[in-house]
């Protein structure tokens, strides 16, 4: 072969398999003959094992010889009269075989009945014929029934030997299901009109397989009918309403029958369903399933708990540890700070011993007696106003100055008029910022003075809202906004400046201030009680110091804890609260404690209030 030939029968083999279509998958049906005979035999249990069985042994075993039984001794004790009672297939031989015999069997049978028993042969042979009551009609009817097949299949539903019972549910039954259920099962598949039924099957089956099973009996299809047992034959009515009537009443009666018939099927599948011990395991493999299945729910459940449970600890901890640490460096940082004030206070005292000494070994620089006083005075001035630094510079030129006196007094009067001079100056600073309003200016530029009754506000707040307050100083300037009757209103700021000025100012200036706002809040308690007459102000107060105005309202700390105790301890219930509260508090009636709960509750609501209005300021 030549390469061009080569070429050649490659190019062919191209285009060839470019020319053929991809393969297409069809689906055939079995159906047929031999494919009828193959389903019997599996159905049956019989199955080709070797591969030498051919077809011609299949024939042979279709293909069975029907055996005739002539039973004379039965022929003859039949009634002509009665022949629609008689068992067609047992006149005709064919008893054993019935409805399994084929058309061909019966028209076989019937021929050989007719060749045997027709009267002329019989008469033929020297045996009596009587016209009228010879059993060969019966032969005849039992062909003209048999032979046609309308007729033969109501005959076939009526057979006189198929037994219509239906097991009962019992426990013997129940433990011979299969022995009981499948024979019972088998012989009503003859009344199916679909093919391939189903059969019993095992006790391993699956459950796919039994419940196929019972699909096709609660399904079940009868061709099963009854038009043999009609009581009258349509022919017979005299006219055509007659035989209307005769039809309708034979249609009901079959009707009837039928739904009997259906329901007696029914019966069967339910006896079956219930005696089934497949269907049992099934039941208690299901509810095992949904019970394994709701334990691993349980299981998934609580093990989602635990695992946030673990996570939470875990988090849990890891703060614990992380505010331990942090306390543990602030407590550090405390005692560190603690120990530098120790060392400071101790330096302090140390320079202050020294300053005193210095001055009271040299006579504090002076013969004179008064001034020595004054300058006693002015050495315990500088020790409380002078830094530790400024102590120790002044130590220090003291000690170069040694015994000369007239340079130790010129340093320390020099010291002593340079810290006052200094006091003085923040004095006037102090004292002009608060005429002009603490910051000098407010938005816009233009100043604002404090008044007094703000100035008592501000001092009243701070001591009503301590430090560690959420917002304190939107809070106190909330609370001055609500209670100031200057109609001017603060902002945070400006209450923070004012109180940090106030915070530096001297001892003098706070305790000024204090007991100017102290007596400003006293003088107004006064003016209320002198609104009210007399009579009123007897009934109003219990003791003779109240009747006269006096102010009795200042609550030691002693008698504010008995108060809270008292509280605490005679609940809101009981009826002689109030009696029993006095008497747990000693020099206070039973006005005055109510008239501090009050207090106390407009305290709590006033702080309420403030941090309310503090919060929303904030949010807008």
């Amino acid at each position: 072969m030549t390469a061009d030939m080569e070429i050649e029968e490659t190019n062919v083999d191209v285009i060839i398999k470019r020319r053929l279509t991809p393969l297409i998958q069809i689906e055939v049906e079995p159906i047929g003959h031999w494919f009828h005979a193959y389903e019997a035999r599996r159905l049956r249990g019989h199955h080709l094992s070797e591969a030498g069985e051919s077809e011609e042994e299949s024939e042979e075993e279709e293909e069975l010889v029907v055996e005739i039984e002539d039973d004379i001794k039965f022929l003859r004790s039949l009634d002509p009269a009665e022949w629609k009672d008689q068992d067609h297939y047992q006149v005709l031989g064919l008893k054993k075989y019935r409805f399994k015999a084929s058309d061909e069997d019966i028209k076989r049978a019937y021929r050989h009945m007719v060749l045997k028993h027709h009267p002329d042969k019989r008469s033929g042979a020297g045996e009596e014929i009587l016209a009228d009551d010879d059993y060969f009609t019966n032969i005849t009817k039992a062909y003209e029934t048999l032979g046609v097949p309308n007729k033969r299949r109501a005959y076939d539903s009526v057979d006189p030997l198929f037994d219509d019972d239906v097991p009962s549910v019992k426990e013997k039954n129940k433990e011979r299901f299969f022995e009981v259920f499948g024979p019972i099962f088998e012989q009503n598949a003859r009344w199916s009109t679909r093919r391939h039924i189903p059969l019993l099957g095992k006790s391993d089956d699956t459950k796919q397989k039994v419940n196929r099973f019972y699909d096709f009996w609660y399904d079940f299809d009868s061709w099963r009918e009854f038009s043999y047992l009609d009581e009258e034959e349509k022919e017979k009515g005299q006219d055509r309403e007659e035989r209307r009537w005769i039809e309708k009443q034979n249609k009901v009666e079959r009707a009837r029958r039928r739904k009997e018939e259906m329901a007696r099927i029914r019966k069967l599948v339910d006896n079956a369903v219930s005696c089934d011990p497949r269907i049992a395991r099934f039941k208690e493999e299901e509810r095992d399933k949904k019970i394994a299945a709701k334990k691993a729910k349980a299981e998934a459940i609580q093990h989602k708990k635990e695992e946030e449970e673990r996570v939470k600890r875990e988090a849990e901890e890891v703060e614990r540890k992380k505010r331990e640490a942090e306390e543990a460096e602030q407590k550090a940082k405390q005692e560190i700070e603690k120990k530098e004030r120790e060392v400071t206070k101790k330096a302090f005292k140390k320079e202050r011993k020294n300053l005193r000494g210095h001055c009271k070994t040299n006579s504090y620089y002076t013969q004179d007696q008064d001034e020595r006083v004054e300058l006693m005075t002015d050495v315990e001035y500088l020790c409380e106003m002078l830094e530790l630094t400024k102590i120790e510079e002044l130590n220090q030129n003291l000690l170069q100055a040694g015994e000369d006196v007239q340079k130790g007094h010129t340093i320390l009067m020099e010291k002593i008029k340079d810290v006052k001079s200094r006091l003085a100056k923040e004095k006037d600073e102090i004292v002009k910022s608060a005429a002009r309003g603490g910051t000098g200016k407010e938005e816009g530029g233009k100043s604002r003075a404090w008044r007094e009754d703000d100035l008592a506000l501000l001092i009243k707040a701070v001591n009503l809202f301590p430090a560690g307050t959420v917002q304190r100083w939107e809070v106190l300037a909330e609370y001055i906004n609500q209670h100031t009757t200057s109609g001017t209103q603060v902002k945070a700021k400006e209450v923070l400046f004012k109180a940090k000025e106030l915070q530096h100012s001297d001892i003098q200036m706070r305790e000024a201030a204090n007991k100017n706002a102290f007596k400003t809040m006293q003088e107004q308690a006064q003016s209320k009680v002198m609104k009210k007459d007399n009579n009123e102000a007897t009934e109003r107060y219990d003791t003779p110091a109240e009747a006269l105005g006096i102010n009795n309202s200042q609550w030691s700390n002693d008698e504010q804890s008995l108060l809270e105790q008292s509280l605490k301890t005679y609940p809101a219930s009981q009826k002689d609260r109030w009696d029993r509260i006095a008497d747990c508090v000693p020099n206070r009636s039973k006005k005055d404690c109510m008239r501090r709960y009050k207090e106390l509750v407009d305290m709590v609501k006033a702080k309420k209030a403030a941090h309310a209005a503090a919060a929303a300021a904030a949010k807008k």
